[in-house]
């Protein structure tokens, strides 16, 4: 086969939503499921609505430290007219007496002392407060009335037995597993999750020390731990060189996980070789878009698989990985795709910007000691960090977010309200 040695420069830029929508389309959601122990769970996908084994509680209990009672014994009980009930106790040194059937029924006549999340005796439906009796000998006076059901927490009232605790498609948290294990579950079957072959690219790029002339390779370790954070599997293989032989292997390696993604090489220069060689092997469906930063992206894919391929320049990686990988992981691994969480501020100078371009601006919050705290006058202000700098990795580490200005606006004026758009959220 020949080398791939055609080179064309951008055309029309494509719009980022129909770039996103076309990757949607060739992402397929993985569909094989896999049964884990809850302890091994978290962050997994469900693949099915998840069920109680068991009411939690599962019996009925005190609520507070005090004595169960039968509630009309204590009918117009007070400090002044204390009932005296009889005690009862189960036999002494067993702290198992109620599941053995050694707690004597309380009845009208009398009570037995309970602790918070103790099993309310039999013939017991209330709890007095341990504060509202005094104990003389054998006998305890109530000093309050109490009613069925008071001071009790009955079977079911965390989690009935017929509750559906999760829904197919829940992204399963640490809370989650803890909710889980108290029902009784041990394993749950949840979708394996999709797996991206992240390729960087690029003779300059090395792990160690750069010399001249050389960059330490940084945007395929970003993009693998996004990866991993949006609900995907990432192998995050070794740099590429700008060789045609050696980026269409490193793409013929990668075929077997259900997205490829490349850094660097993406755009329309001489060493900028990944979407010729994609065109070669398979089928480039959009390169260039009209976004900044991250315009020299480009979408494809060889043997139904997607090829993802990012920019060289670190903004321009972010932005285009959290802009288009992040709803594809998404689809694919059966979650919904959430905005980013948004602070109102308000922008503290202008921000130009090219028509008929999406633009990503990295801003850095600041109070508003002036602000009322109201829709027109946030309590925030949206400091610019740079406008460009799509190579000034600092300037994503230092930003709080971004504000993004549509393509049918030509810049933003100093004072607009504006949205702060949190990218790291993890979600």
């Amino acid at each position: 086969m020949a080398p791939v040695t055609e080179h064309h420069e951008f055309k029309d830029m494509t719009r980022l939503a129909s770039a996103r929508e076309t990757l949607l389309d060739d992402v397929v959601p993985v569909d094989s499921i896999d049964s884990v122990p809850v302890s091994r769970a978290d962050g997994r996908v469900l693949a099915e609505a998840v069920t109680p084994s068991r009411a939690v509680p599962h019996y009925e209990r005190a609520a507070m430290d005090g004595f169960a009672v039968v509630a009309e014994s204590t009918f117009g009980a007070s400090e002044r007219s204390p009932a005296a009930l009889e005690m009862v106790e189960a036999d002494a040194g067993s702290e198992d007496a109620s599941e053995a059937g050694q707690v004597p029924r309380v009845d009208r006549r009398t009570a037995r002392r309970v602790h918070t999340g103790s099993e309310l005796p039999e013939g017991a439906n209330a709890v007095v407060m341990v504060e509202d009796t005094e104990v003389f000998g054998d006998e305890v006076e109530v000093r309050a009335s109490v009613t069925d059901g008071e001071n009790v927490a009955p079977a079911g009232e965390d989690v009935p037995a017929d509750a559906e605790l999760f829904g197919d498609g829940h992204r399963l948290r640490p809370s989650d597993l803890g909710l889980l294990r108290s029902v009784g579950r041990t394993t749950v079957d949840v979708y394996d999750p999709p797996t991206v072959e992240v390729v960087p690219t690029g003779d300059e790029l090395v792990d160690g020390d750069p010399g001249p002339g050389e960059i330490v390779e940084t945007n395929a370790l970003t993009v693998s731990r996004y990866v991993e954070r949006w609900g995907g599997q990432a192998t995050y293989r070794d740099v590429v060189p700008d060789d045609a032989s050696a980026l269409r292997a490193a793409v013929e390696r990668g075929l077997t996980a259900d997205v490829v993604v490349t850094t660097g090489g993406s755009s329309v220069g001489e060493r900028d070789l990944i979407a010729d060689v994609v065109a070669d092997r398979g089928e480039i469906r959009h390169h260039g878009l009209a976004i900044k930063p991250g315009h020299p992206v480009a979408v494809g894919v060889v043997e139904d698989t997607p090829i993802l391929m990012l920019p060289g320049y670190p903004v321009s990686c972010i932005v285009t990985a959290i802009a288009l990988l992040r709803p594809a992981l998404k689809h694919a691994g059966h979650l919904p795709t959430p905005p980013h969480p948004a602070t109102a501020a308000t922008l503290d100078r202008k921000v130009p910007s090219e028509p008929g371009v999406r633009s990503f601006v990295r801003v850095a919050l600041e109070p508003d000691g002036d602000a009322s705290g109201t829709e027109d006058a946030p309590v925030h202000r949206a400091v610019p960090i740079r406008s460009g700098g799509a190579g000034v990795l600092s300037s994503v580490t230092d930003a709080d977010g971004w504000v993004t200005i549509p393509e049918s606006v030509e810049g933003l004026a100093a004072g607009e309200r504006v949205e702060v758009e949190h990218w790291e959220y993890q979600p």
